[in-house]
Order: C-alpha cells, then structure tokens, then sequence
C-alpha cells in the first residue's frame, strides 16, 4: 500500500500511475485518511515513512502507535535531516524523539552518518539503503545519434555544483573546440553563458536517460556539497549511467571508492587539465573497458532486487535477534535449572 500527497508537480508527472505490485492511494489531507491508514496498519507486516513526507511527523505518531511488526523512517536526504535535528531538533516530516521507536532508520547515506544517528538520537538501528537501478530500463544500447557526444552531464541545476561544473566541463569545452559536450536539466539560470560547443537540453524525460548515457564517450557526476562532506552518499544518477556502461568522470568524496575502484570502474580527475587530457588521449578501448567493469559491479551490488532483498534483511535482523535471545535464554535457563 503507497499513499501518495496528490500534488500537482506529481499528478503531471506521473511515470507509474498504476503498478502492478502495490496499490496506490492518493489524498489532498492527511486527516481525511488517518482511519484508512489505521485499518491498514492492522494487517501490515512493515510500515515505512518516507522524509519530506507531507504531515510526515504526524503520520510517524500514527505509526509508532500501531502495533506493525517492523516500523521503519527511509531518509532519502540524511545529511539535511541531520543537520536541522541538531539545530531545531526537528524537521518538517520528522522529530528528533520519534527516532527512538523505529525499528531501523533507512539512509540513502551510509557511512559515519548512521553511528551518529544511533548515539545521538537514540536509533535502534540505523541502515545505508542506497538507491538502485532497475536493469530492465537502465542497460547499454547503441549510440543515438540525438544525443551523441564526447562528454555528457544531466543534472538539475544546483548553485553548489555549477563550480564544479564549470571546472570539470565547461573550461575543457573551450579548450577542445572540435569535441561535442552536453548538459541536460532544468532550472540553469539563463545568465550561464555555456561554450558554443555545450548543447543544452533543458527536459530530459527518463526514458530516453538510458540512450542518453550510452551515447557520450565519457559522462560527469557532480555531488552536492551536503553529500560530500557527509560522504557515502552515492546518487542514483551514478549507478544509472554506470549500468548503461557509460565512463564516469567524477568529483571525489568520502566513500566513493566503496562503489567504484578509482581508476578501474570511475575517473577521478581534479582539474580541468585532468579531464582535458581524458578526453584527448584516452583510447577506445580504454574507456569502453572502465564502463564495463562498472556496470559489472553495479549489476552485482546496486539493483532495484539486490536492494529489496537488503531491505528483508535488515527488517528481518532485529526480530531474528530477538528470537535468538529468548533461544538462548531459555537453554540458559534449563542450564542452569539442570
């Protein structure tokens, strides 16, 4: 069961409107449906809030009321959760005193992050559930020729990226006239004026992301700085061009080289001059090699499956744990009764 705020950015956008492995519920207030939610509560085995989830401190109260087996918070932005906790002790959709009754508290950031919302906060257990690809929809295909490139980046526009943006694409685009670049996303401020050779595609819709990727020489990841300085914070962007078996240039942080070998599976240039030098001398062969060996690593780690199946274990883990304890209570017991 998925309930959904009925927004109007959502209702215009809706890519899965109705999937065949969940029902979706729509609804303009969260008072309107508490009683639906109770009743569902009632027979669920798992109940999750998501962050940014409108009414989210209240629906959280509705769940920690229930008695669901597993109750769980997915925070799909850790780093900005965290940072209003410490200083508000709460969020719009989550405040820092319910932490303490879910099961496991899900982060799209793993890392040191997780001990602290443990030791700070009070978390049970505090989990990475990174986000994930589905192979179906994100594999190689052939070059389209609509967006064939030398170098590629798709990404809204964000003022804390556009620096690196700048420095690892746009400067190297000046310097190599002869060579085809493009930036797709919305929102850059028309006072960006880019190279002549940096195509713009302002929308970009998602099923063409896939022939976007296979069809650049090398694409750029940029992170936000929350994410860095928090570290173990992959974006789904990563993982998406990797499965298409594109070669990924990207900015460093903390952790990066738990998902990708520098050097092996990602590029890690520092300068322009870094990725200036990439472009010119890097042969075919090299690079088709480096986006092969990571989609080999993202299909073994990085699936919408392998995902599901993390998410059953860690929600399975505290109960297993505690059937254990009583278990090996009881042998304690008869031990000693003996």
């Amino acid at each position: 069961m998925f309930y959904e705020h009925d927004t109007e950015w959502y209702a215009s956008n809706r890519d899965l409107p109705n999937p065949s492995f969940c029902d979706v519920k729509l609804f303009d207030d969260w008072r309107g449906i508490r009683s639906s939610v109770k009743t569902d509560l009632t027979d669920a085995d798992v109940a999750m809030v998501g962050s940014y989830f409108p009414d989210g401190q209240q629906a959280i109260a509705d769940v920690l009321d229930s008695r669901v087996p597993a109750k769980t918070f997915y925070d799909i932005d850790t780093p900005i959760t965290v940072s209003q906790l410490r200083e508000m002790g709460e969020t719009d959709y989550l405040r820092a005193d319910q932490i303490p009754g879910f099961d496991v508290y899900f982060s799209f950031t793993g890392g040191p992050m997780l001990r602290e919302i443990e030791a700070l906060f009070g978390a049970k257990r505090a989990a990475p559930l990174y986000c994930s690809f589905d192979p179906g929809e994100y594999r190689k295909f052939g070059v389209n020729q609509r967006f064939a490139c030398d170098f590629s980046y798709m990404g809204t526009y964000a003022p804390d990226r556009q620096p690196k943006i700048d420095e690892l694409l746009c400067e190297p685009a000046r310097r190599l006239p002869g060579m085809k670049f493009t930036v797709a996303g919305p929102q850059y401020p028309k006072t960006i004026q880019w190279p002549a050779n940096v195509r713009r595609i302002v929308h970009l819709n998602p099923r063409w992301h896939a022939r976007f990727y296979s069809s650049s020489r090398f694409t750029l990841n940029v992170t936000r700085r929350d994410m860095v300085q928090a570290g173990f914070s992959p974006s789904v962007r990563l993982f998406e061009a990797a499965a298409c078996a594109s070669t990924i240039i990207s900015d460093n942080w903390p952790g990066l080289d738990t998902f990708f070998r520098p050097g092996q599976e990602i590029l890690l240039p520092t300068t322009s001059d870094d990725v200036v030098r990439l472009l010119r001398d890097a042969s075919s062969e090299e690079i088709a090699q480096i986006g092969e060996r990571a989609q080999q690593r993202v299909l073994a780690e990085h699936t919408s499956e392998k995902r599901a199946q993390e998410l059953e274990e860690w929600i399975e883990a505290p109960r297993v744990g505690e059937r254990q304890a009583r278990t090996n209570c009881a042998e304690e017991i008869t031990f000693l009764t003996a």
